[in-house]
């Protein structure tokens, strides 16, 4: 049985840099070109704390009630894809924490957020075409297959991913 668990989403601060160096692990980055650099983290981080400030999008982290303990973290942001501009979206979780409705629960409210801003019509998600959990999790939101593609992630590498598609103009994401 899987438990549920109330979480609450809250704009990325300079103090998530620890979160985002507990993400950091081997188990974390399988599917994401594995490990980054202390330097890579840094400018992450960075990047993570300005972009609310652009108008590009949000980064949050995913903080798990009633206790208060940030456990990952869930955003999105602009990118052009296929000539035009969407919201791409990514998420984590922390190993210990997955498996308990936690994503889903974050990834619904970030859908909120991006709907609420009245931008962009689609939020795209990327998962690698080998990671089950993100791709069972696009399906269970609300989010549409368009394809497999290849996908530069890391800058510099290729990865292979499926194509997930939410429309924001229709009715909120709901979890099936």
């Amino acid at each position: 049985m899987t438990e549920i668990t109330q979480v609450r989403i809250e704009p990325w601060k300079e103090d998530d840099l620890a979160l985002l160096r507990r993400k950091n692990a081997p188990e974390m980055m399988e599917h994401l070109g594995g490990p980054e650099t202390e330097d890579r983290i840094l400018r992450r981080h960075r990047r993570y704390v300005d972009l609310a400030g652009t108008g590009t999008g949000r980064m949050f982290s995913i903080v798990l009630l009633p206790e208060g303990e940030a456990v990952g973290s869930v955003g999105y942001w602009e990118r052009v894809w296929a000539e035009e501009t969407v919201y791409e979206t990514g998420w984590s979780v922390l190993p210990p924490f997955q498996g308990r409705g936690i994503a889903t629960a974050a990834v619904v409210a970030a859908v909120a957020s991006a709907r609420a801003e009245r931008k962009h019509r689609f939020l795209h998600a990327f998962p690698s075409v080998d990671n089950a959990a993100s791709n069972a999790l696009c399906r269970k939101v609300g989010f549409l297959f368009v394809a497999e593609c290849d996908f530069e992630y890391p800058p510099g590498s290729i990865m292979r991913c499926n194509d997930w598609r939410l429309d924001l103009t229709e009715a909120s994401a709901g979890v099936g």
